[in-house]
């Protein structure tokens, strides 16, 4: 019987750490809507919801590889034109004060 290699391609989060990132987020999430101490300042933590939140949903982008939203941002950049720089034009000489 020939080994088999896994169907999960070679850019994919393994799935038990991608179940426990989400699990820290969405406990995270239910921290801050019920527990209004959650939402607050320590001095040791500094602002709760960064911790509870932030970093948990920044380790989920990053364990997927930081995807950008491809078809706004391709919007965008078919609306903006390639721009020649601005030159300089020649003053004429009458326009051209004489220091005394």
């Amino acid at each position: 019987m020939p080994i088999t290699r896994s169907f999960r391609p070679a850019h994919a989060p393994h799935p038990a750490l991608r179940r426990l990132v989400r699990q820290a987020l969405l406990a995270g999430l239910a921290l801050v809507l019920v527990w209004p101490a959650a939402r607050g300042y320590s001095e040791w933590l500094g602002w709760r919801p960064l911790w509870l939140l932030g970093m948990p949903l920044s380790a989920w982008w990053a364990l997927h590889r930081f995807p950008l939203p491809l078809r706004p941002l391709r919007r965008v950049l078919a609306r903006v034109r390639p721009r020649v720089q601005a030159r300089r034009r020649r003053v004429p000489a009458w326009r051209v004060s004489r220091a005394a």
